[in-house]
């Protein structure tokens, strides 16, 4: 079983490098062109019943030709990509790209084309991909006019350069759409020129290596009354503005980097020779725990993306200015990443976000720990959760039993709510939100 996996990713690496190419070094017509050639090439043979072999001749003729023009193609191009700090799933990047013509040469109809660092999948990620993909066909219907396609990580729009002359430059505009979170590795940019017929394009790659942060995919939420209400903070929060009850000043401290300069002492700076600011006593405030579960199967990606994206709608949406908000996750180690009052911004947030990965070799209670050894701080919890099972459910009711306002939020597969409404969930629908892969904005609007 293990050696025919390998054997049809093999056919998947192969079959996708030559999609690649066609894609890139054909237009639409030279596409159809090659088609055509195949299909005559297939029902050629048979000359006694048809024609189709002079077919074959003169395509082939034409895709000769064509290809042919790509050899005289020797232009000299220097590239520069001015490239946005993030971008974000789904939402058109637009940015500029600077080409200077290096030749003696006036270059005529180029087209430019961004060249992605590779994406395709390891083996062991195809093949959960491949399982995942099977179990929800053989579960549940999908619908016909969806395709999935989980390893493309953008699609980029070609942009076509007016002409340039000898040690002159252009700009074009590109717009790219980013179809995954994490870091957008672009490896070159490729200049390409049609032959005389339109049909197949010459290339000169230009290196170009950077990168871009892609950010989660955010849903718009309703206004949410939050659970919890203002709790004791045990010795405040030292890096946090003075926004609570009690501004009551306790003590002189060195300079941290967030510090408000409004509590710098200026005196014992200039005595000390180094920043000092004042303390306050500031231990009464909001503070919000936004619990991200990273455990389940590769084979259920989708779910889990939808999960970090629902994550990410509170993280960009909720205040804190006058309150804290933590984000707790477990991945190689357990994490718990605080923003608000001068701690940290929500890009911050959403960075840390755009990182996190599937934790598939710790059990569920590693992240039950880390809550629970932090729950006595917060006022209230945003458990945004990718199963519901036994242990799932004991952690959300010793939350409840802590006295804790808990906010469930379940992300579940397509086409699955039903089937959990009427079946593992019936006696607990009052009690957490169903939110289904594909239509979570649908679902987070019915939020109150």
């Amino acid at each position: 079983m293990s050696l025919a996996w390998r054997f049809l990713y093999r056919l998947y690496r192969n079959y996708s490098s030559l999609r690649h190419w066609a894609e890139r070094r054909f237009s639409r017509a030279g596409l159809m062109v090659a088609g055509a050639l195949l299909v005559a090439g297939m029902m050629g043979p048979d000359t006694d019943n048809n024609v189709t072999y002079q077919a074959f001749t003169l395509l082939l003729c034409l895709v000769l030709v064509a290809v042919s023009f790509s050899a005289f193609f020797g232009g000299k191009f220097s590239v520069q990509r001015q490239l946005p700090r993030f971008g974000s799933v789904g939402c058109p990047l637009q940015y500029r790209v600077t080409v200077k013509n290096l030749g003696r040469k006036t270059q005529r109809g180029l087209v430019l084309l961004e060249g992605l660092a590779d994406a395709r999948a390891s083996f062991s990620d195809w093949r959960a991909a491949q399982l995942g993909l099977a179990e929800q066909i053989r579960s549940f219907p999908v619908s016909q006019g969806r395709r999935l396609h989980p390893f493309r990580v953008a699609t980029v729009n070609e942009a076509i350069l007016p002409p340039i002359h000898a040690n002159e430059q252009v700009e074009a505009k590109i717009e790219l759409t980013p179809q995954r979170r994490g870091v957008l590795r672009f490896d070159h940019v490729t200049l390409a020129r049609p032959d005389p017929l339109g049909l197949f394009r010459a290339f000169c790659n230009v290196p170009l290596a950077q990168t871009t942060l892609i950010l989660p995919k955010r849903y718009p939420l309703p206004a949410l009354a939050l659970p919890g209400t203002m709790k004791y903070q045990e010795g405040g929060v030292a890096l946090a503005s003075n926004v609570g009850q009690s501004e009551e000043f306790v003590a002189l401290r060195d300079y941290r980097h967030g510090d408000p300069f409004r509590h710098i002492h200026w005196r014992t700076w200039a005595r000390a020779g180094k920043p000092v600011v004042k303390e306050f006593e500031d231990e009464f405030f909001v503070r919000h725990a936004l619990v991200l579960d990273t455990f389940t199967q590769p084979s259920h990606n989708e779910v889990f993306e939808e999960a970090v994206s629902v994550a990410a709608s509170f993280a960009s949406s909720i205040q804190t200015q006058e309150s804290l908000l933590d984000l707790l996750f477990v991945g190689p180690q357990s994490y718990c990443f605080t923003s608000g009052r001068g701690l940290a911004h929500t890009d911050q947030m959403l960075e840390i976000l755009a990182s996190v990965r599937v934790c598939a070799d710790k059990p569920f209670r590693t992240l039950e720990h880390l809550v629970f050894n932090h729950v006595k701080v917060v006022s209230g919890c945003i458990c945004v959760l990718v199963a519901w099972d036994q242990e799932r459910r004991d952690f959300v009711r010793k939350l409840r039993s802590l006295g804790v306002p808990v906010m469930v939020l379940l992300i579940v597969p397509a086409g699955q709510s039903r089937l959990m409404e009427s079946g593992p969930l019936q006696a607990e629908l009052g009690e957490l939100h169903l939110l289904e892969a594909g239509s979570i904005e649908a679902g987070l609007a019915k939020l109150r």
